[in-house]
């Protein structure tokens, strides 16, 4: 009897610990949230010039571990306190995918890659702040937040899938251009930092800029802008012949022209007008948000399907039935 009760004891909290796929999707999508949310957030930092609030890490100074006594302290460390609830949503999601029923290992590694990012993330932060908001370093950190930005969407797509084999729902030629309209997309947000590490918005009165002017920059940027757009406006007119591939894309290929476009008014006004910091905010989600479409227009060619034997076999299970019967 006694052994009895200690073997329920020990499965009891592990099947209160199963979450079911839908679940675990719902995890992963607060994950993606999260992730993008502190990137607008940490622009903030560098938008209101409080990027050497805390001059130290992770300390925030050589006198307090947390300080919130002048107004940059307090955005800085505002900033680093919300990375740590960043890093409770992607520990949630690695833990899901052990908890998940059933559990399948490439949400798991999706997951783990999660947590390498936020850990690169911590880190290049602190070498942000040693090397005084040197412009690489910054336009490192945005990027690395694109590649976990990229690693959630995946993630979020294939916890959506079914527990099957994947395999392309689309023709070579498209799935080639889907590639050339993701390079595009992602020279023309490089460039973008380029910009950023150009322009005004350092993060701090003395910290260094790009020996690059802005103006230039921009062109630059705009240029691969406008390549971005034409390369996936291709693909919008070679869809048109192919319907059931259309079908697949339709959804984040909408999506993607609607940001693009809202992108390039932002962008536009915000050159025109002297790079005000609200704009320069919107057009850094911006950037989060079309991003994250394009890899959700990637991800898209994945579908979940039964392997053959499995279908055979349930065919044959029912043909059995129905004989019996």
């Amino acid at each position: 009897m006694g052994a009895a009760v200690a073997i329920t004891v020990r499965w009891l909290p592990m099947k209160r610990a199963r979450l079911s796929p839908r679940k675990f999707r719902a995890v992963c999508v607060a994950a993606l949230l999260m992730l993008s949310v502190i990137v607008v957030t940490g622009a903030a930092v560098r938008l209101t010039g409080s990027g050497l609030g805390c001059d130290d890490w992770p300390r925030c100074n050589d006198q307090q571990l947390i300080d919130v006594s002048t107004r940059h302290a307090a955005i800085e460390q505002a900033n680093r306190l919300f990375t740590g609830l960043v890093a409770l949503a992607v520990i949630l999601a690695v833990l899901g995918s052990l908890w998940r029923d059933p559990r399948r290992r490439d949400l798991t590694w999706l997951s783990l890659g999660l947590v390498a990012g936020v850990v690169g993330q911590i880190v290049l932060g602190g070498v942000t702040v040693l090397v005084d908001l040197h412009p690489a370093a910054v336009q490192g950190h945005f990027l690395l937040s694109m590649v976990l930005v990229a690693n959630a969407v995946v993630l979020v797509h294939r916890a959506g899938l079914a527990d099957a084999p994947v395999r392309h729902r689309l023709g070579r030629v498209v799935r080639r251009h889907l590639w050339w309209s993701t390079a595009a997309t992602l020279v023309a947000v490089v460039l973008g930092t380029v910009v950023t590490g150009a322009g005004p918005h350092a993060g701090d009165e003395e910290a260094r800029r790009f020996a690059l002017s802005i103006s230039a920059a921009a062109r630059m940027h705009s240029v691969a802008v406008w390549i971005a757009i034409a390369v996936v406006v291709g693909l919008v007119v070679r869809l048109r012949r192919l319907a059931s591939d259309r079908a697949v894309l339709d959804g984040p290929i909408t999506l993607w022209v609607c940001i693009a476009v809202a992108q390039g008014v932002v962008g536009y006004l915000q050159y025109f007008t002297g790079v005000p910091e609200a704009l320069v905010a919107a057009h850094v989600a911006g950037a989060t948000v079309l991003w994250a479409a394009t890899v959700w227009m990637l991800e898209a060619q994945w579908t979940a399907v039964a392997d053959s034997g499995s279908a055979r076999q349930a065919l044959d299970e029912l043909g059995g039935l129905v004989d019996h019967g």
